[in-house]
């Protein structure tokens, strides 16, 4: 299931990140993913693992992932 969608000059994109339990987790994943070039907005929620990421056009995954690998946490895939 991928649940990414563009409108005008921008791609929202939601990844399924395991391991997140508070506010702190949210803060981390969202500062590292908020790092990647043309994101320009990151919301993570710990209770249901989602991360919903805005960016100037689609983002690689892999590059997703290094950055939730560098918080600490795992990505599970998109939502």
């Amino acid at each position: 299931m991928t649940a990414e969608t563009e409108t005008p000059g921008s791609t929202t994109t939601v990844y399924q990140v395991s391991g997140m339990s508070c506010g702190h987790c949210e803060g981390s994943v969202s500062s590292e993913i908020a790092e990647i070039a043309g994101v320009s907005s990151v919301k993570a929620v710990a209770s249901t693992g989602e991360v919903t990421v805005v960016s100037a056009a689609p983002l690689d995954d892999e590059a997703v992932r290094a950055a939730v690998d560098e918080a600490g946490f795992e990505l599970a895939g998109r939502a």
